[in-house]
This record gives structure tokens, sequence and C-alpha cells, in this order.
């Protein structure tokens, strides 16, 4: 059966009539007692490094429910094979499943070949993924990692862009951390001065960014050999209060004092340490 379509004229220039539609939108649903979603912020910083042998990769430790630190000691730092690890900002729950699900396929890919998997092929796996979900997976990643070709280190984003650099940074407090990069970064480091230089980073991002905080965990990723240091260094140091708060009974008059018993037989006890760290 024939279907007959109308050919409408092209206009040159830009169409707006979708901002108009949402701003009527948005009109109307504020007058409900509604409002439209927004997007969410997240805190992090992330970064890596090419040094002389190997590559090191830098995450803090706090993660944030809006303006609350759900996590002061949460990890960062995904692995993803052997010789393959990979920093994640943005929606945790997306970084934690997307890192997982790209470990797996690499480790029935390793067993298929028979050899470690190449740097390259995790980043094409993890952009491939995040390009089909257009964005909603937000997941931003550092990928770094030493193979026959020797060390590689990646920036991936969450549309599925994909940079390749001796020296990347990720999350809200990337701009601090890339201004310690740029300013100290030189080519075939030595691993101690690498791993100071990303844990310079980091803290960069922790002091001058409200979304990071708490510690620094490094991971070092040489020929053969990983070195997962967490905690490699605390950044924010509790400090010891200088007043006294407590005061002597009876300061506060007691109005009616009432105490009821309760018949119960404890059963099992158990004590759990929370922490603190």
């Amino acid at each position: 059966m024939a279907t007959l379509s109308v050919c409408q004229p092209q206009y040159g220039g830009f169409s707006f009539e979708n901002c108009k539609r949402n701003a009527l939108l948005e009109t109307e649903i504020t007058k409900l007692g509604c409002s439209i979603p927004a997007a969410r912020k997240t805190g992090t910083t992330i970064c890596g490094i090419v040094f002389k042998d190997g590559v090191v990769l830098g995450a803090d430790t706090r993660a944030t429910e809006g303006m609350v630190v759900a996590d002061k000691n949460c990890s960062k730092i995904h692995y993803i094979s052997p010789n393959i690890y990979c920093c994640g900002a943005g929606t945790a729950a997306d970084t934690e499943m997307t890192t997982q699900l790209i470990s797996s396929n690499l480790e029935l890919h390793s067993l298929s070949t028979g050899r470690l998997p190449r740097v390259a092929t995790a980043n094409r796996m993890l952009k491939q993924m995040l390009f089909r979900y257009q964005g909603y997976i937000g997941a931003a990643l550092v990928l770094g990692g030493v193979d026959c070709m020797g060390p590689h280190l990646y920036s991936i984003y969450p549309h599925g862009s994909t940079d390749k650099l001796p020296y990347v940074t990720m999350g809200s407090g990337s701009l601090a951390a890339m201004a310690v990069f740029e300013d100290r970064y030189v080519p075939n480091m030595e691993e101690e001065d690498a791993k100071q230089l990303v844990r310079d980073a980091i803290a960069a991002g922790i002091f001058n960014d409200l979304g990071s905080g708490s510690n620094i965990d490094l991971c070092v990723i040489t020929k053969g050999k990983v070195d997962y240091l967490r905690p490699h260094d605390q950044a924010n140091k509790k400090g010891v209060r200088t007043g006294d708060y407590k005061y002597k009974r009876g300061t506060t008059g007691v109005l009616t004092k009432a105490v009821t018993p309760l018949g119960l037989e404890v059963v099992e006890e158990t004590v759990q340490t929370m922490d603190t760290s």
C-alpha cells in the first residue's frame, strides 16, 4: 500500500521550537507544585600520569550524596585485569558496575586468547559501552595499565570520547589537580617522583574542591607488578579539640524522673567498631 508523505519546506537557521516547548512545560509543572528533574552534581578528584617504568593512578576517598558526605573512605580505583586498573568519577553505582562488567568481559577475552589483555582493548570496550548509552551512564574514567606495548593512560568521558595523554585528571577537582601536573610534570619521571606528584595533585583537589576529601589512594602499575597503596596518605588529618565540653552532674536541674523496668533477656550480644577513618 502506497504511503503519502507531505514534503515541508526546509527553512534555514536554527529552530528554537523545543526551547519554547520546554519553557511552557516548566511553567505548567511549576504551577502544579512539582519541579523538573535536575542533573545530579557529583564530587571526586582522580588522576594519573605515565612515568619511566609504568603508570601511577590516584584518587581521593570521599563519596557524596548531594551536600552530605555519604562515605569518607570509599575506593575509587577499580580492578580491570592484573595489568590494568581504572579510576572512576561520577555516579558511584555506574562506575562500579561499568568497571565490573568490562573486567568480566576482559577476563573471558584473556582466557580465549591465552594472554593478558591490552590497555587499548579495555579502552575500546569502555568507550563503546558508554557511547551506546549516550551519556546516561554517569561514569568518567581514568584508565591506566602496562601491556606488551608499554605503559598507557586514557581518560574516558561519559559520552564515550577518549584521550590518550601522558597525564590526565577527571572529576570536580580536576582543575586543581591539572594545575599541579601542568606545573611540575616532566617526561620519564622516576617512580618516587611520580608518586609524590600524583599525591600532591590529589591533595590539591581535596583542599580546593568541596566534593573531594579524606584520604589519598595510589595504584602503581609496572611490568608484571601492581602496588595498590590504600591509603597512601591522609591529607585531612583530624584535629584535637582544645576546649572541654563536659559538665558536672547536677549542672542542669532534673524536673521529673521516671524509671520503667523492661523484662528482657539478652540472648546474644555483639559489639562492632565504627569506621571513623
